[in-house]
Order: C-alpha cells, then sequence, then structure tokens
C-alpha cells in the first residue's frame, strides 16, 4: 500500500474505550509518547485492533494549530 500521508508512526494499542459509535484508541509509540484517536467502532473491528497490537498512526492535515495561554 502506498499513501500520500508523509507522517506514519508505529506504536503499540495501549488503550481502546468503545463508545455508542466511536471508539478513543490509544497507541504508545517507540519513545513512550502517546498518540490518541477517535475512529469508528466498525474500523476497529475491521482492523482487528486489541490492546497489544502493533498499529500506525497515519496522519494528513492541510492545517496544524497550536497555541497557548
Amino acid at each position: 500500500m502506498k499513501l500520500s500521508a508523509r507522517n506514519v508512526l508505529q506504536g503499540k494499542v495501549i488503550r481502546l474505550v468503545p463508545g455508542a459509535v466511536n471508539a478513543e484508541v490509544t497507541l504508545q509509540l517507540t519513545g513512550g509518547e502517546q498518540i490518541v484517536a477517535i475512529i469508528t467502532n466498525a474500523s476497529v473491528a475491521s482492523l482487528g485492533l486489541e490492546v497489544g497490537k502493533i498499529a500506525y498512526a497515519v496522519i494528513k492535515a492541510s492545517s496544524v494549530m497550536v497555541a497557548v495561554d
């Protein structure tokens, strides 16, 4: 598979919190950082996601905003 996204980060699923429609998926990266994504429950099932499985965070955004107080 080829992707146009340039940011592909490998991690391990450390937390899955299913909701009514969506699930919160937390990946822990090699350096210890964590990335949290909200995806559909159907996507969790079709990807076979479960705690301990290796997965990838694929990030493509036309803009990233950073703010401080």
